[in-house]
């Protein structure tokens, strides 16, 4: 699994109340997708991921689900995940929404 990050602006146009918008993007292996999901479903807000299944390699497959999230989400999402068993998993965001 892996989660990867580029630093956002601090001139956000899409910010508010609980921080920037941001885009969040983990990787997981084909075969831990359906707990994945299962584990964003526990989120205490909506999500409308978006899922790329050509995010690795041929010996090294992996999924990358998308999804935005303000950044003060951010702890709560690592928390889910944890709780659901993806201890490797640490969510970042990916870029600034635009």
């Amino acid at each position: 699994m892996s989660v990867w990050s580029v630093t956002v602006s601090p001139n956000l146009p899409l910010s508010g109340a609980e921080g920037a918008l941001v885009s969040v993007a983990v990787s997981v292996e084909p075969s831990r997708l359906e707990a994945l999901l299962d584990a964003l479903a526990h989120l205490d807000f909506p999500i409308n991921p978006g899922i790329r299944h050509d995010a690795g390699t041929a010996q090294d497959p992996a999924v990358r689900v998308e999804f935005p999230a303000y950044e003060m989400r951010l702890p709560e999402i690592r928390a889910v995940l944890l709780a659901c068993g993806f201890q490797d998993v640490v969510p970042r965001r990916a870029f600034a929404a635009a």
